[in-house]
C-alpha cells in the first residue's frame, strides 16, 4: 500500500476509532486531515496521548517511540498506541508503568 492509500487508511481509522470512543462518552476530536504531527491524532481522552495506526504490519517499538515523543511534545498524557488490524479488534499498547499510574489515581 502507497502514499494516498495508506494515509487514507490512517485517516479513516482515526475517525473509526474517534467514533468508538465516543459511543463509550469521550469527547473526542480527530486532528486535522494531514496534519503531518502538528497536532495529536485524537484529543480527548484524559490523561491519555492516542496514536493511531491502522495497519496491517505494526512495527509496536517504532509506533510507541512515535507515540512517547508526541505525549512529551503535546503534554497531553501517558503513551498510548491504539492499533488494529483488517476485521481486527482495536487494541491498545501502552508502557505497564503508565498503565498502573493510570488505574490507581481511578
Amino acid at each position: 500500500m502507497g502514499g494516498k492509500s495508506s494515509q487514507h487508511k490512517g485517516r479513516a481509522g482515526e475517525l473509526e476509532l474517534a467514533e468508538l470512543l465516543r459511543q463509550y462518552g469521550y469527547e473526542i476530536k480527530p486532528g486535522s486531515p494531514l496534519n503531518y504531527g502538528k497536532e495529536p491524532d485524537l484529543s480527548g481522552l484524559p490523561g491519555v496521548h492516542i496514536e493511531v495506526k491502522r495497519v496491517e504490519r505494526l512495527n509496536i517499538g517504532q509506533a510507541m517511540q512515535q507515540a512517547l515523543r508526541d505525549a512529551e511534545r503535546f503534554q497531553d498524557g501517558a503513551a498510548a498506541v491504539f492499533h488494529r488490524r483488517n476485521r481486527q479488534p482495536w487494541l491498545v499498547t501502552m508502557r505497564l508503568e503508565d498503565w498502573v499510574k493510570m488505574r490507581s489515581s481511578v
